[in-house]
């Protein structure tokens, strides 16, 4: 679906960023309601990725405080601008390579795509250094697709007994994209399977690693995943409106990124 199709009106306002924010609001709630769950129990993610600045601040006015963003880079220089908004809180949600940990480590409140060991030493590392903590969320391939990031599900149990390890890491869930269809008997299983796995491993994961939060659903599922046990919801498009940037953009530079057109992610 391109720009122009999409059915999300494009905030440029305060006031029209209060409404997208309570339709999104009253989705959550819908979806709570049919679930038998308590909306309170939801976290919405604001994705703010492509979004400038002013629009941000705008977002910021209407009562937006945290905000998802899948590039390191672009992430930081939207910290670094707006520091001015103290109690503005950031998330990384997109693949991190190594040598973009330091970056993390300054600035971030959370990461939302851990699922590799020499990224969590990493991070460890430099958090130290930092001194600060940060709250992580481990990514988990749901959909079995190649172009997608995330720990196979058959290895998330031995990678969340190693996490004890890095002990500046608040692990605090898991995380997954789902397969990126209109079908929700497509895109509903990766949710099931996400909630099923966190399920088990709560009964196993060592002490002081949590596995309370389900992070899955976007502006196009996120009631589905809601549904199925999400805690939060990252959504973007739904709130800032319709992206003119192609979601492939925001792949990193490998291998991936050649075969990732049907399976990019949409927040």
């Amino acid at each position: 679906m391109n720009a122009q199709t999409h059915p999300w009106p494009t905030a440029h306002s305060v006031e029209d960023f209060r409404r997208n924010l309570a339709a999104v609001h009253r989705r959550i709630a819908d979806a709570c309601s049919r679930a038998g769950r308590d909306p309170s129990d939801v976290r919405l993610l604001p994705v703010s990725k492509t979004v400038p600045e002013e629009r941000i601040r705008l977002a910021y006015a209407a009562g937006c405080r945290d905000l998802g963003e899948n590039k390191v880079q672009e992430a930081q220089r939207k910290a670094e601008a707006m520091v001015d908004l103290a109690d503005l809180r950031w998330s990384v949600i997109g693949h991190l390579q190594t040598n973009k940990a330091k970056v993390v480590a300054r600035f971030a409140t959370e990461f939302q795509a851990l699922d590799s060991l020499r990224v969590a030493e990493a991070l460890d590392r430099r958090l130290q250094a930092e001194g600060r903590a940060l709250d992580v969320f481990v990514q988990v391939n749901t959909s079995g697709e190649a172009s997608k990031f995330g720990l196979p599900p058959s290895e998330v149990a031995g990678f969340v007994r190693a996490l004890p390890g890095f002990s500046t890491l608040r692990v605090r869930g898991l995380m997954t994209l789902a397969l990126l269809s209109a079908d929700p008997a497509r895109v509903r299983p990766c949710f099931v399977l996400l909630r099923e796995l966190r399920d088990r491993l709560r009964q196993e994961a060592p002490a002081g690693i949590g596995m309370d939060e389900l992070s899955m659903g976007m502006s196009g599922d996120f009631e589905l995943a809601i549904e199925e046990g999400a805690t939060v919801v990252r959504v973007g498009q739904a709130i800032f409106g319709a992206r003119a940037t192609p979601d492939s953009h925001y792949w990193p530079d490998d291998d991936r990124a050649a075969t990732s057109t049907a399976s990019e992610q949409t927040a």
